[in-house]
């Protein structure tokens, strides 16, 4: 728990720090300016003194959430570098309750988020993509894995078991029927996988 803070002593990263912790504990829903200041046991007027307003919270926590992705070590291939900064993505999203739908619910142009974007552009304008189709490539990874993530997190609070199954019928949905036993709500690093290679490919 975040120790209590005078509101002299008070700095943006402490609220920051402190409202990824309410976000872990209690999820997105829960997250407000209030239970940030109650968290830190200072007036929310002292908390938004800091981050103006909650939208301006989630943007800086979601450039937090981004800023824990590392860029050592990372291969030179630029094809193989694209999709290992696409998996230290995720694995950011993942390490945050709700992580997904934070990171999704903002368009920060912040350090952290710029940092990563300018690296998996450069990745993919190092494979040889001109500099539209870097740009396009770096949006259409992006999404992919917000939205997959998402679903991901989703699934974890609410498991949808057989719900699918139960409402996919042979003869209303035949398509779907087929296609069914690959349609589970689960092999998700599966289907991040074949979903980052389908890009990147085109296949």
């Amino acid at each position: 728990m975040t120790n209590k803070q005078s509101g002299s002593r008070l700095e943006p990263g402490t609220v920051i720090r402190a409202a990824l912790e309410l976000l872990d504990e209690k999820g997105l829903d829960a997250l407000s300016t209030r239970a940030v200041a109650d968290r830190l046991g200072v007036r929310m007027n002292t908390v938004l003194w800091h981050v103006k307003t909650k939208a301006r919270m989630l943007e800086l926590m979601a450039d937090a959430v981004v800023g824990e992705i590392r860029l050592d070590d990372l291969p030179a291939a630029p094809e193989d570098r694209t999709r290992e900064l696409a998996r230290r993505y995720r694995r950011a999203l993942l390490a945050h309750r709700d992580g997904a739908a934070l990171v999704v619910g903002t368009y920060a142009a912040e350090p952290h988020t710029l940092r990563i974007a300018e690296s998996l552009v450069k990745a993919l304008l190092d494979s040889g993509l001109n500099e539209r189709e870097a740009a396009w490539t770096t949006w259409a990874i992006v999404y992919f894995t917000l939205g997959l993530t998402q679903e991901e997190q989703a699934a974890g609070l609410q498991p949808l078991g057989d719900r699918l199954a139960h409402a996919i019928s042979e003869s209303s949905h035949p398509a779907l029927h087929r296609a069914l036993a690959h349609l589970t709500p689960d092999s998700f690093d599966d289907r991040f996988e074949f979903g980052l290679a389908s890009i990147l490919t085109g296949r």
